[in-house]
C-alpha cells in the first residue's frame, strides 16, 4: 500500500516498509517471482498514517468494456447505437479505453467527479488486474470508473469525454498481491450510493461472470504497446444502475472488492469554474 511516507507491504506477521525510493514503477519493473521475494525480504514497519492511491504519478490506467452480459445491455439501453455494443461482447476483440494517468487518480476518502455538462452519471465498480512491465498480473485492486452514461449514450464515439475526466478514476484501497487471492474468478463486488446519510442505491456482482479471461484481456492490452513501468487494467463492470439512478453531488460511494477491500469517496460536481480539490 501507499501512505504518505512511502510504499509499505503488509502480510501474515505485520508491516513492512520498503526501502526509501520505491515507487510502483521500480516494483512492477520485477518480474513476479522476484517482486514476492524483495517484499518478503522487507524489514518490518510502521502502519501508514494515511492510505493514498495505490499508483505512481505516471502509472497509466486502462479500462475494458462490455465484458459482463449485464453491462452489454445496460448500454444497449442508453445508446442509440446498441448493435456496436452487442457486437463487442463477442468479439475476438475486447474494448479496452485509457482511462486515466497516475496524478490524477483518487485515492480513498478523496472526490470522485460528474461533469457539469451530463445528466446521466453513474459508478462503475470494478476489479482491476495490477500488470508488471511483462504482463503478469501480480495485484488487484478495486476501482471506481466513474462515468457520463448520457454522454456516452450520444454517441459512441464520446466515449472519451464521457470516462476520462477530472476525477473520474479512483482506485483503492491498497493492491492486493495476486497470490494472495485464491479465485480471482470468483471475488464478490459491491457498489452503494449514499445520500444524506441512506442508501439509495446498491448492487452487486461477481467476476464469475465475467465474459473475458483476463489474460485475453491483458494480452490485448499489450499486444500493441509495452508498459516499462506496468499498468493497471480495470475489467468492467457487471453492477450497473438503473436508468433511473444518476449521481449528485454530496453522495458518497463505496465499491467494495472480496478479498481486496473498500473504496470510498464522496462525489463532487466538475467544469468550468470548480475549484480544484484538495488532495
Amino acid at each position: 500500500m501507499r501512505g504518505a511516507g512511502g510504499w509499505h507491504y503488509r502480510d501474515a506477521d505485520g508491516f513492512r516498509s520498503l526501502p526509501a525510493g520505491t515507487t510502483l514503477s521500480t516494483l512492477l519493473a520485477l518480474p513476479a517471482a522476484r517482486l514476492r521475494e524483495d517484499l518478503a525480504a522487507a524489514p518490518e514497519g510502521a502502519a501508514p498514517e494515511a492510505v493514498l492511491a495505490p499508483v505512481d504519478p505516471h502509472t497509466e490506467v486502462w479500462a475494458a468494456g462490455v465484458t459482463y452480459e449485464t453491462s452489454r445491455a445496460g448500454r444497449a439501453e442508453e445508446s442509440a447505437h446498441a448493435d456496436l455494443y452487442l457486437d463487442v461482447y463477442d468479439a475476438d476483440r475486447p474494448e479496452l479505453f485509457f482511462k486515466a494517468v497516475g496524478w490524477r487518480v483518487r485515492g480513498p476518502g478523496e472526490t470522485v467527479g460528474i461533469r457539469a455538462d451530463s445528466t446521466w452519471d453513474v459508478p462503475e465498480p470494478e476489479l482491476a488486474l495490477v500488470c508488471n512491465a511483462v504482463g503478469e498480473v501480480v495485484g488487484h485492486t478495486a476501482c471506481n470508473d466513474v462515468s457520463s452514461r448520457s454522454i456516452e449514450g450520444a454517441n459512441p464515439l464520446y466515449l472519451p469525454q464521457a470516462k476520462v475526466y477530472r476525477h473520474s478514476c479512483a482506485l483503492g484501497p491498497w493492491i492486493r498481491m495476486a497470490w494472495a487471492v485464491a479465485d480471482p474468478y470468483a471475488l464478490g463486488i459491491e457498489a452503494e450510493i449514499r445520500r444524506a446519510g441512506r442508501t439509495t442505491w446498491s448492487g452487486a456482482t461477481s467476476t464469475a461472470s465475467i465474459h473475458r479471461r483476463f489474460p485475453d484481456l491483458t494480452g490485448a492490452l499489450f499486444a500493441g504497446d509495452h508498459y516499462p513501468h506496468g499498468v493497471v487494467l480495470a475489467t468492467g463492470t457487471s453492477a450497473v444502475p438503473e436508468s433511473d439512478v444518476t449521481l449528485a453531488e454530496g453522495d458518497v460511494v463505496t465499491v467494495r472488492v472480496e478479498e481486496v477491500g473498500a473504496l470510498t469517496n464522496p462525489v463532487v460536481r466538475v467544469g468550468p469554474g470548480t475549484p480544484e480539490e484538495s488532495r
